[in-house]
């Protein structure tokens, strides 16, 4: 999930000014985690610990209750809901946090049932639940080596997504979508699209819209598809903008599903650090 965290962190800076380009910095001063980020943690620390999945979520978004660009009107109220109740919502939010569950389970199966119990607390709309289906489907796959092709006709097929659509076609159009519907698809494209992990930030930040959930979700899938070649200095430079009990979530994380960090070839050296 530290891909995820990462996409938001650089896409932070360009949701309210986006940038049309695959070139820009990738972190510059104001670079910070939004809710997006805090929110991928909730579900990470629920799929550790167990537990109620709402009052987890609401935890931490009352321990961080002003992140940069803020939360959602909705979801602010639901935050402060003693009993909180689904609103309906097709919005990305759904997709946004879902990326731990993609590494989490052994099957699709499961992969799915949970990716829909994630977003059904908040967003219970067909729409929103199909979206945090859709990345944690894309997650497992990669995850399961499976090929770019085989994941866009998967998500084709059961999602009904258009993935065919190239992001120099998507980008000269494309603006601010908060819904699933509006967002996942684009941020797949970018995935598929993409050459590296850095390549699949940057396409996903260019084509403009809600730049930090777009690399957000790109984010999750490329680090599961680029998972042997991720940078060390981005993991890092994640540790250090992440407050110490945040990254402590991530740590255990990455610990609790080694194995799949791991190139094969190194899984017997008991001298590999695998969470570095």
């Amino acid at each position: 999930m530290v891909g995820a965290i990462l996409g938001d962190i650089v896409g932070s800076v360009y949701e309210f000014s986006n940038i049309k380009t695959k070139d820009f910095p990738l972190f510059c001063q104001s670079s910070s985690y939004t809710d997006d980020s805090i929110m991928t943690i909730a579900v990470a620390d629920w799929l550790l610990h167990k537990g109620d999945l709402a009052k987890v979520m609401q935890y931490y978004g009352k321990k961080y209750p002003c992140p940069m660009g803020g939360y959602g009107s909705s979801f602010v109220q639901w935050l402060n809901e003693e009993y909180p109740k689904p609103y309906n919502s097709w919005g990305n939010g759904s997709a946004m946090r879902v990326s731990p569950v993609g590494w989490y389970f052994n099957s699709l199966e499961e992969t799915l049932a949970v990716a829909q119990e994630t977003a059904i607390i908040t967003h219970n709309h067909p729409e929103g639940v199909k979206g945090a289906q859709a990345t944690a489907a894309a997650i497992f796959l990669s995850r399961h080596e499976k090929s770019k092709e085989y994941i866009r006709e998967f998500i084709e097929t059961t999602f009904g997504y258009d993935l065919h659509r190239t992001c120099d076609e998507i980008r000269p159009t494309y603006c601010f979508d908060a819904s699933c519907q509006g967002t996942v698809p684009e941020a797949i494209i970018a995935f598929l699209e993409s050459n590296s992990f850095e390549d699949a930030i940057r396409l996903a930040i260019s084509l403009g819209g809600d730049s930090d959930t777009l690399a957000c979700i790109t984010g999750g899938m490329a680090e599961s598809f680029y998972r042997y070649q991720m940078p060390y200095d981005l993991i890092k430079k994640v540790e250090t903008i992440l407050k110490p009990d945040l990254w402590k979530v991530v740590r255990e994380f990455r610990k609790e599903r080694h194995e799949y960090f791991v190139h094969p070839r190194w899984r017997d050296c008991s001298a590999v650090n695998i969470i570095r």
